[in-house]
C-alpha cells in the first residue's frame, strides 16, 4: 500500500509523471495467488515479490536512473525516489562526459546502499522461503548470497536465523544491482535478471492471514503467542 501513502502521494505528483505497463505475460513475471482490490495487505519486507512489480524511476528520454523490485515500505521508497531524484540531476549535468556520469552514478550506487539507517536494513531481510530457494538451487551461482558455508549449515540445521545472516539484504542486493547497470535505456534494461531472486512462484495465502501476517491453526490447535491461546480471540485491535 505505499504507493497510497500521503508522503509518496506528494512526491509523484509533483515530481514524477506516473505510467504502468502490463508484464503479465512476460516469461520473468511472478505467479502468486489472486489478490482482489478489496483484500488483505499485510506487512512485508523490502523487495519482496521482485518477478510481480518493478518501480522504475527514469529520466525523460527512458534512462534508467533507478529501480526497486517488489514491494517497499513508505519511508524507504521515499528515500530510493529522493536518491533516483539526484540521478537525474547527474545525467542532466552539462559539465561532464557520459562516461563520467556513469562513474559517478556507480560509485553513488553503493554509497548510497551504506548509507541506509539500520531500521531499512531491517527491513529489507529477504524472505524466508526466498532464502531457501536461492539456498538450495543456486547456491553458487545467486549475487543474493552473502556466506556459502553458513548458508548449507542454515540448511542442514534448519536455522532460519543463520540462514538470514548468510544473505544480503535486498537494499544491497537492488543498489549492487543498479551499480553496474549505470544510465542503461529502459529499451536495454535486463529486467528479468535484474528482478530474479527467490521464487517465481508461490502462495502465501494473504487473505488467510490477519494483520501480522499470521495464518490461523489448522482445526484442533492452539496458538500461544504472548498469552494469546487461540486465533479467535483477537483479530487486530477488534475483538471477535
Amino acid at each position: 500500500m505505499s504507493l497510497s501513502n500521503e508522503l509518496i502521494l506528494g512526491k509523484l505528483q509533483s515530481q514524477f509523471i506516473c505510467g504502468t505497463k502490463d508484464i503479465a505475460n512476460e516469461p520473468y513475471c511472478g505467479v502468486s495467488g489472486r489478490h482482489e482490490p478489496s483484500g488483505k495487505a499485510i506487512r512485508t519486507t523490502n523487495g519482496a515479490g521482485p518477478h510481480n512489480l518493478q518501480l522504475f524511476m527514469m529520466a525523460p528520454d527512458g534512462t534508467v536512473l533507478h529501480c526497486l523490485p517488489g514491494f517497499w515500505a513508505p519511508s524507504d521508497l521515499a528515500r530510493e525516489m529522493d536518491f533516483g531524484l539526484q540521478m537525474h540531476q547527474l545525467w542532466k549535468d552539462p559539465s561532464l562526459s557520459v562516461a563520467q556520469k556513469k562513474q559517478v552514478f556507480q560509485r553513488a550506487q553503493l554509497a548510497h546502499q551504506h548509507a541506509h539507517p539500520p531500521e531499512m536494513v531491517t527491513r529489507s531481510n529477504m524472505q524466508g522461503f526466498d532464502q531457501k530457494f536461492e539456498a538450495k538451487n543456486r547456491l553458487y551461482q545467486s549475487d543474493t548470497v552473502k556466506n556459502p558455508n553458513m548458508a548449507i549449515q542454515a540448511l542442514q540445521t534448519n536455522d532460519n536465523k543463520l540462514l538470514k545472516q548468510a544473505f544480503k539484504t535486498t537494499d544491497q542486493i537492488v543498489h549492487e544491482r543498479m551499480a553496474s547497470r549505470p544510465f542503461v535505456p529502459y529499451s536495454q534494461f535486463d529486467v528479468a535478471v535484474f528482478s530474479d531472486y527467490g521464487r517465481q512462484k508461490y502462495e502465501k495465502h494473504e487473505d488467510d492471514r490477519d494483520m501480522l501476517g499470521r495464518l490461523p491453526p489448522k482445526p484442533g490447535k492452539q496458538m500461544r503467542n504472548k498469552g494469546v491461546a487461540t486465533y479467535g480471540r483477537l483479530r487486530g485491535n477488534n475483538r471477535v
